[in-house]
């Protein structure tokens, strides 16, 4: 929905989850953008939602964000690669995440002069009015984690970007040219990924699967 689009648009997400038994608790899902691969206290959570009471069966629901505080984000981390955060949370317990790259790019005024590595000479303002981004919203990464659905034990995962995806990401940054598909498909080629339109975050013992994250 809305992929690509400028900066300061809200991140919207269409969200299907299946309900396979009665919860006597709402879901939490967040939106957590990476402000930087090296430093956590700049990740923003966008939003925060509740949703309930959880029907038995199929649900769909639109999750929609605002757009990052750019003033959250080191200036060196604003264009390029980065990371946006959807988890899913139940009593305090994440058993749900999906993690999607995400490139911000600028056109450059004419006549900036470039280095090999394809970064401007001199530094160049930034124009988040003018800022676009994209979402690689059919490559998820897909992380879930076991829960007690009984809620007795009540613990928290934290939310923030693991030491792999924050160094694949600035891998990608440093790999990457563009967003085209071809390309990022054989820099993923090795992931545990599972496909977004058959995405299954729940095991037998669930009470929750996620069918369907479309980003954007």
């Amino acid at each position: 929905m809305d992929n690509p689009t400028y900066f300061r648009n809200p991140f919207q997400f269409e969200i299907t989850f299946e309900c396979l038994h009665e919860l006597d608790d709402d879901l939490e899902w967040k939106v957590v953008y990476v402000g930087s691969a090296e430093d956590t206290s700049r990740d923003q959570i966008l939003e925060e939602v509740l949703v309930g009471p959880v029907p038995v069966g199929v649900n769909k629901f639109v999750l929609q964000a605002d757009a990052p505080d750019p003033s959250s984000i080191a200036k060196e981390d604003v264009l390029g690669v980065t990371v946006v955060l959807v988890t899913c949370s139940y009593k305090n317990q994440e058993f749900a995440r999906v993690g999607y790259y995400v490139n911000n790019e600028m056109e450059y005024p004419p006549g900036t002069e470039f280095d090999e590595d394809g970064n401007p000479i001199n530094e160049i303002q930034v124009d988040f009015d003018k800022l676009t981004r994209q979402i690689l919203a059919d490559k998820p990464r897909v992380t879930r984690f076991p829960i007690d659905w009984s809620g007795s034990g009540d613990q928290q995962v934290e939310v923030n970007m693991s030491a792999e995806d924050r160094n694949r990401a600035e891998e990608l940054e440093n790999a990457i040219e563009d967003m085209d598909e071809t390309l990022i498909d054989e820099e993923e080629e090795e992931d545990d990924e599972e496909d977004v339109d058959e995405m299954d975050l729940g095991d037998e013992d669930d009470d929750v699967m996620v069918g369907v994250m479309a980003a954007e």
